[in-house]
Protein backbone atom coordinates (compact mmCIF):
# COMPACT_ATOMS: atom_id res chain seq x y z
CA UNK A 1 0.00 0.00 0.00
CA UNK A 2 2.64 2.55 0.54
CA UNK A 3 4.53 1.75 -2.89
CA UNK A 4 0.75 2.22 -4.34
CA UNK A 5 0.54 5.57 -2.33
CA UNK A 6 4.03 6.68 -3.52
CA UNK A 7 2.83 6.21 -7.15
CA UNK A 8 -0.34 8.16 -6.81
CA UNK A 9 0.71 10.89 -4.84
CA UNK A 10 4.21 11.30 -4.52
CA UNK A 11 3.68 14.86 -4.17
CA UNK A 12 2.86 14.28 -0.18
CA UNK A 13 6.14 12.10 0.38
CA UNK A 14 8.87 14.03 1.76
CA UNK A 15 11.06 10.99 1.79
CA UNK A 16 10.66 9.43 -1.79
CA UNK A 17 14.00 7.54 -2.14
CA UNK A 18 15.17 4.15 -0.61
CA UNK A 19 17.58 5.81 0.89
CA UNK A 20 15.92 8.50 2.07
CA UNK A 21 12.59 6.55 3.72
CA UNK A 22 14.90 4.08 5.58
CA UNK A 23 16.75 7.12 7.21
CA UNK A 24 13.73 8.56 8.55
CA UNK A 25 12.11 5.39 9.35
CA UNK A 26 15.26 4.71 11.80
CA UNK A 27 14.88 8.02 13.20
CA UNK A 28 11.33 8.21 13.32
CA UNK A 29 11.45 4.65 15.12
CA UNK A 30 13.10 6.84 17.95
CA UNK A 31 10.95 9.80 18.13
CA UNK A 32 7.58 7.96 17.21
CA UNK A 33 6.69 8.39 21.33
CA UNK A 34 6.76 11.99 21.17
CA UNK A 35 4.36 12.12 18.35
CA UNK A 36 2.22 9.63 20.61
CA UNK A 37 2.44 12.35 23.25
CA UNK A 38 2.19 15.26 21.85
CA UNK A 39 -1.39 13.66 19.74
CA UNK A 40 -2.45 12.24 23.51
CA UNK A 41 -2.66 9.06 21.81
CA UNK A 42 -1.76 6.96 24.86
CA UNK A 43 0.25 4.61 23.17
CA UNK A 44 3.45 3.23 24.97
CA UNK A 45 5.56 2.44 21.52
CA UNK A 46 8.24 0.83 23.98
CA UNK A 47 5.14 -1.96 23.70
CA UNK A 48 5.22 -4.45 20.22
CA UNK A 49 1.84 -3.52 18.77
CA UNK A 50 1.34 -3.91 15.35
CA UNK A 51 -0.01 -0.59 14.95
CA UNK A 52 2.85 1.34 16.57
CA UNK A 53 4.64 -0.52 13.45
CA UNK A 54 2.38 0.88 10.93
CA UNK A 55 2.64 4.21 12.44
CA UNK A 56 6.01 3.88 11.73
CA UNK A 57 6.18 3.57 8.09
CA UNK A 58 3.70 6.30 7.44
CA UNK A 59 5.34 8.31 9.31
CA UNK A 60 8.98 7.75 7.76
CA UNK A 61 6.60 9.37 4.41
CA UNK A 62 6.85 12.49 5.36
CA UNK A 63 9.39 12.80 8.77
CA UNK A 64 12.75 14.87 8.27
Amino acid sequence: MLRQDLLQHSETWENKTLPDFLEALATYTEDIQGYYDNTNANVDAEKAAWSTFADIFRGAKVYE
